[in-house]
């Protein structure tokens, strides 16, 4: 008998065996049976035998596959010399027809399938290893470019190149056809890589990346910090600022936002607190007045029923001259919004101050000292004053106006007793006790960098001559104003109040009309200077370092350090008087070898930092531009020479 019908006897009788009985469940007859318990070796023979079957159907299939494979190959040697015959016969008869012209021949019944045939023909003609190789090169093309393609040029953007290429040439319809090629090539490859290929200038909002918001902080120098900082303004028409500013604001003919207004406004009308930090005359009132403006215009307007409760907004300068030019420049939107500004400044009455205040105002410019003296006679409040500006906070601490800033902030309470408040910093840099003031009285504020802050701008170009004596230094500064090379309005500055009215006498002998400007003068003097300067009445103005920072006087052609500043600070601010808004402007500087020693090392920084500057070979050369020297060195040589000369040993 065979094997499986004793298998199949010996179950039929196991059941049997074990059946016990029947029952009945929900109507369902079943049978039930009586468990049978395998010894070991019963379990190993079972299990040896399902082992011996499997391996028995592996080889099975193994043996199958392996037919299948020697008929293929078969198959492919016959087809492979079918091939090698083709060509052969192909190149006896070149001569009369053309292959690449002519269809394939059939396959015949039995070959095999066309996508047989191409493997074939890519293994016995080399196609395959052809596109192996290729796909090697381009494997090691991509390893090559480890962030961007090539094509994507971060510097490249309109502030260099312009931003429209020129027109085509006329081409021919083939030209055409390849061109539309090319660019749909390019066009699938940018698809591809994930990226637009066109300038951020040529793209709808939408359209942008994050690639592209990146090279616009690269093409305007921003950088910020603080989390959540909100996208760079474009152009006005694509911000969120009200219709009625943005015609306010091309009636005054702002073209385009400058880099701190970029983005100084966005964060300002998201109602977040913010440290700016930006060179001189990069458009810094504009950045914090924009967005007054549409805080104050959600307000009630001020009258009889709250003016007693104070402004809405306060703004903070560190000089009289700074804060008037504030008011003027916010007057240019107050007036068309029927809002009203006043500035509280020291020089003027406080009896004509207080009437001028006896109705209130929405906006507050004030000098520190003159504020705290109103507040503590009650002339003004600041209940309701909730949007707060310090401009050039480090100015105000080095004049001395640390208490008076401390004082007025503790009248507003500070960032987690008044929450409501919006605090906007301006500083060229971050002392102690400004730092203090941002941490105490600031709330999670943004921090905008634009450019290299206490630098000068790349627009004005800087140029140095070393002069030992004042009789050269005025005849060198005839020679540049009479050499026509430079239209009024002009600035000399100098280091002293007395030696301002010398030299205008000097420029009036020489049929120049000029004026001074120092702290030898009243406000009202002071006021008339800048504004003879501003209306053309005097071409020259010859001041101190009290016009050095927020004086704005348009289109300075030159700017000229009679005497260089006493630190490369006042420097920087005494040049970014011309240059401003993008235009061109030149410094010249005249320095005195022995008398400023001490700012000769910062000075060639400066001009080594100039893209548009060159340092003089004399200033490269000297012994004081090498190292930094501070006035106790400088005193201690001083003492050495002449120990040296009176040959008296120096003391230990």
């Amino acid at each position: 008998m065979d094997i499986q019908e004793i298998l199949k006897k010996q179950q039929e009788s196991d059941k049997q065996q074990l059946k016990v009985g029947t029952d009945v469940v929900y109507g369902v007859h079943l049978t039930l049976f009586q468990p049978k318990f395998l010894s070991k070796s019963q379990r190993e023979a079972i299990a040896l035998e399902k082992r011996n079957k499997e391996h028995q159907e592996k080889q099975d299939r193994m043996k199958q596959q392996q037919q299948q494979k020697e008929e293929l190959d078969r198959r492919l040697l016959g087809a492979s010399r079918e091939v090698t015959l083709d060509r052969d016969s192909n190149q006896r008869d070149r001569s009369k027809r053309d292959r690449a012209d002519s269809p394939p021949p059939p396959p015949p019944d039995d070959s095999i399938s066309s996508q047989e045939m191409q493997a074939i023909k890519a293994r016995y003609l080399g196609e395959k290893e052809k596109r192996r190789r290729k796909s090697r090169k381009v494997a090691e093309a991509k390893r090559m470019n480890f962030d961007w393609d090539e094509e994507e040029d971060t510097q490249s953007n309109a502030l260099t190149t312009d931003a429209r290429p020129p027109p085509p040439p006329a081409t021919t319809s083939s030209d055409k056809h390849e061109q539309q090629f090319v660019d749909h090539i390019e066009l699938r490859q940018a698809k591809r890589h994930g990226y637009d290929s066109r300038n951020w200038r040529e793209k709808e909002l939408s359209q942008m990346t994050e690639r592209d918001w990146r090279i616009v902080n690269e093409d305007f120098n921003i950088s910020a910090r603080g989390g959540a900082i909100p996208r760079p303004l474009r152009s006005w028409k694509e911000s969120a600022i009200p219709s009625e500013i943005l015609d306010i604001i091309q009636e005054i003919g702002y073209k385009d936002p400058s880099p701190i207004q970029r983005q100084a406004i966005p964060i300002g009308l998201s109602n977040r607190d913010l440290i700016g930090i930006a060179e001189t005359g990069s458009g810094k009132t504009a950045s914090f007045v924009i967005p007054m403006m549409n805080y104050i215009s959600k307000l009630q307007p001020i009258s009889e029923h709250n003016f007693h409760l104070g402004p809405y907004a306060l703004i903070l300068a560190p000089t009289r001259e700074l804060a008037q030019q504030i008011e003027s420049e916010t007057k240019k939107f107050t007036g068309p919004m029927s809002f009203k500004c006043l500035s509280v400044v020291g020089g003027k009455s406080v009896d004509e101050q207080s009437f001028n205040l006896r109705t209130g105002a929405e906006i507050i410019i004030a000098t520190p000292g003159r504020l705290k003296d109103l507040l503590e006679r009650s002339i003004i409040v600041l209940s309701q004053c909730n949007y707060l500006v310090l401009d050039e906070a480090d100015r105000m601490v080095a004049m001395g106006f640390e208490q008076e800033l401390n004082f007025i902030l503790e009248q507003m309470g500070t960032a987690e007793e008044n929450i409501q408040r919006q605090t906007f910093l301006y500083s060229a840099t971050m002392p102690t006790a400004v730092e203090h003031i941002a941490r105490k009285y600031l709330r999670k504020p943004a921090v905008i960098n634009i450019g290299g802050a206490g630098q000068a701008v790349d627009t004005v170009e800087q140029v140095v001559e070393l002069i030992d004596t004042e009789a050269k230094k005025t005849k060198r500064l005839l020679d540049i104003l009479n050499s026509e090379r430079y239209a009024p309005p002009i600035i000399v500055f100098v280091n002293q109040k007395k030696s301002a009215d010398v030299l205008a006498k000097e420029l009036n002998r020489a049929r120049w009309d000029c004026t001074t400007l120092h702290s030898g003068k009243s406000q009202d003097q002071r006021e008339e200077a800048l504004q003879a300067l501003r209306d053309g009445v005097v071409s020259v103005l010859v001041a101190t370092d009290l016009a050095g920072r927020g004086i704005d006087i348009a289109d300075v052609s030159l700017v000229c350090n009679y005497h260089m500043a006493n630190n490369i600070e006042s420097y920087i601010h005494r040049i970014g008087r011309t240059g401003r808004a993008g235009k061109k402007g030149k410094a010249i500087t005249f320095v005195t070898p022995h008398a400023d020693d001490e700012v000769m090392y910062d000075l060639k920084q400066e001009l080594d930092k100039s893209p548009i500057s060159q340092t003089p070979r004399e200033l490269a050369t000297h012994e004081f531009a090498q190292r930094r020297i501070t006035r106790q060195m400088k005193k201690e040589q001083q003492r050495e020479q002449e120990a040296q000369e009176m040959g008296v040993p120096m003391s230990m």
